[in-house]
């Protein structure tokens, strides 16, 4: 029993580093930027779930570089624009990519 919860927890650990590492191998310059990414995706995000004009929790926000990306659906064309304005106010963003689909 402790030798299969030792090798499930080298497994995991080996999982979360080699996971953790992609980021680099992405193109991005160090994990610094890593880091800095995924505070800019949290803060994107966070702020769209507060706003009651978005649908925070049916937008994917996804960071690379300072350059955030929208993907998911909006009900309506002002809340797709709501959304890019949130993501572009929000500290680090350097470029926002919206590509939220609004549905009928």
């Amino acid at each position: 029993m402790k030798q299969t919860r030792a090798i499930a927890f080298a497994i995991l650990t080996g999982v979360t580093i080699v996971s953790s590492g992609c980021a680099m191998w992405r193109g991005q310059v160090d994990g610094a930027t890593y880091v800095d990414d995924r505070a800019i995706t949290t803060s994107v995000k966070a702020k769209l779930i507060e706003d009651k004009s978005t649908g925070g929790l049916s937008i994917n926000v996804d960071t690379m570089n300072g350059t955030v990306a929208l993907s998911g659906f909006a009900k309506s064309q002002q809340e797709k624009d709501a959304a890019g304005r949130i993501a572009s106010t929000t500290k680090g963003v350097r470029e926002v990519r919206n590509n939220l689909v609004v549905r009928p």
